[in-house]
């Protein structure tokens, strides 16, 4: 089970709802959606994943909200949409990338980084 999949999984059951019984109360495919919590099928595109997210319950700006949709980017291989919109974080994404293959930054460079994402100018 992919990560993005077994969240799904968990706010589904968090609802109470069996497989079934979420799918019957939305109109989904029960096979469509199991194969999507096991990772048998890919996230889907943005409106779906907004369309399952308000069927889960997730509130639009929450850690919930943004854990489901950066989950679903992060097993497509993307970059969240609303990342790559900033131009200043974007240009401190190598440097990120960087430090997660575990190359050396300065400390300089990382605090900025941080304060960067936080939304702090420099």
């Amino acid at each position: 089970m992919g990560q993005f999949g077994g969240f799904f999984k968990s706010k589904r059951i968090a609802l109470g709802k069996t497989l079934r019984q979420f799918c019957l109360d939305n109109e989904l495919d029960p096979g469509n959606i199991s194969k999507l919590e096991r990772g048998l099928f890919p996230p889907p595109q943005h409106e779906k994943l907004e369309e399952y997210a308000k069927l889960l319950g997730l509130k639009e700006g929450t850690d919930d909200w943004y854990q489901f949709f950066d989950l679903a980017a992060a097993e497509a291989g993307k970059i969240p949409q609303d990342i790559l919109s900033d131009e200043r974080v974007v240009e401190k994404l190598p440097i990120l990338f960087r430090t997660l293959r575990g190359k050396k930054v300065s400390d300089e460079k990382l605090n900025k980084l941080v304060r960067k994402i936080k939304g702090h100018s420099d």
